[in-house]
């Protein structure tokens, strides 16, 4: 339309100079015809179509562009994904190597433990065949043995109940309210706490028991556990939460002091 408005306008300009010149020379023949020119349908058509071209090369062109973009980010998100992959794998493997060398510290351990218990049941053995001078004396008398024995049969009365920290009976004790229950029962007011009780009464040693000491675990004034030695190797004590109230062999567990009220 640009190129028939500019062709038209020159035409017409070319029609008005033309025009002047006739008036001017009136008198003058004309020889010559000014027509408008043939082409400009043919042009215009070959100015569209290699516009068409054109746009079809651009259209060509953003289609490979759009494309090869596509194609660096299939690459880049399949490299991201392998990456992960790979990660994920070397994860998986360091976990299950982890559960391996767990499986394998478990069995040593329970091998040690399996070990351990049978040293201390040979221990016991030898220990009840006298071959130990370290040994507790068996079933030796109390001084007064009277009390003692009530102190023993409320005990053994007890075992079966429930492990309860804190607890002071009827029915569920912690270690040291069973056995401040028990001497209260001979008129023997013992302190409440195991480590006030491991500082009570006279200091014996542990290869020197008698029926009735009272027996603690850790250090004197810093126990942290008491029972009552009956004779035999054995002793009795609220244990834990699993066990409750009963009576264990001395060699399983040795007792680190002991101390005598009656």
């Amino acid at each position: 339309m640009a190129l028939r408005a500019g062709v038209a306008g020159g035409v017409l300009s070319t029609i008005a100079v033309a025009g002047s010149a006739n008036a001017a020379t009136a008198a003058e023949p004309v020889t010559e015809t000014i027509e408008m020119p043939t082409l400009t349908a043919a042009l215009t058509s070959k100015v569209a179509l290699s516009a068409e071209a054109t746009q079809q090369a651009a259209d060509a062109y953003q289609y490979r562009a759009e494309q090869q973009s596509a194609a660096e980010k299939a690459v880049k998100d399949a490299k991201k994904a392998h990456k992960a992959a790979e990660k994920k794998a070397e994860a998986a493997a360091k976990k299950k190597a982890a559960e391996r060398a767990a499986a394998a510290e478990r069995a040593a351990r329970s091998a040690e433990r399996t070990d351990l218990s049978g040293v201390q049941t040979a221990a016991a053995t030898s220990s009840s065949t006298g071959s130990s001078a370290s040994a507790p004396s068996q079933d030796v008398p109390a001084p007064a043995s009277g009390s003692v024995a009530s102190v023993i049969s409320f005990l053994q009365a007890q075992v079966g109940d429930a492990y309860v920290m804190g607890g002071t009976g009827p029915n569920s004790w912690d270690c040291s309210g069973l056995v401040q229950a028990a001497f209260k029962q001979v008129g023997v007011d013992l302190p409440r706490t195991s480590q006030e009780q491991s500082t009570a009464g006279t200091q014996v040693g542990t290869s020197n028991l008698q029926v009735g000491d009272i027996l603690y675990w850790g250090g004197q004034g810093s126990a942290y556990h008491t029972g009552v030695y009956i004779g035999d190797g054995k002793y009795l004590d609220a244990a834990n939460p699993s066990k409750g109230v009963v009576i264990q062999d001395l060699s399983g567990y040795p007792a680190d002091g002991a101390v005598r009220v009656l």
